[in-house]
């Protein structure tokens, strides 16, 4: 009898994780300690998976400052390079799981509202064009290959984008 070999899960190869005040600076120090950390995993400063993964955590941490705040509590932002064609825990993923590419940089924002929970991927409507505000969540969109909110327990939610990298 031939030996099987066993479905490997993915490997988690990096991981960046850290707690950020509720503030425009905390949005702000996070998004620039995202792109440190980026860069010292390989991805410089300038280039495509660095730029799109700043945006998206600008918004997410601007999002979270403004929408997600508690006084006294804080947000979390968690950077993890992913490696292996399943590494996306979604709903649907089925068949879609190897269509997936090799690694995944996975961007989380979780803050303590709960309640306060913005529309799911393909739900959000453009403002109006005289509107100040509104247009972040249409950016992550834009970037992300895919994105999601889930619950955070105990409390609280997490907002989930994910960019495919090249192989």
């Amino acid at each position: 009898m031939a030996p099987t070999v066993p479905h490997s899960k993915p490997v988690t190869v990096r991981m960046f994780s850290q707690r950020f005040s509720s503030t425009p600076l905390g949005a702000r120090l996070a998004r620039r300690l995202a792109l440190y950390r980026l860069h010292s995993w390989g991805f410089p400063y300038g280039s495509a998976v660095s730029d799109a993964a700043a945006l998206i955590v600008a918004e997410l941490g601007a999002n979270a400052a403004t929408h997600g705040r508690v006084p006294g509590r804080d947000f979390e932002l968690q950077l993890t390079l992913c490696g292996g064609a399943a590494s996306y825990e979604g709903p649907g993923l089925g068949a879609e799981a190897d269509a997936h590419p090799a690694r995944v940089l996975r961007i989380d924002v979780s803050d303590t509202r709960g309640e306060r929970r913005p529309p799911h991927p393909g739900e959000i409507v453009a403002p109006d064009a005289s509107a100040v505000g509104g247009r972040g969540l249409l950016l992550v969109e834009a970037l992300a290959d895919r994105w999601e909110v889930l619950d955070r327990l105990p409390v609280g939610k997490t907002v989930r984008a994910e960019l495919d990298l090249p192989r």
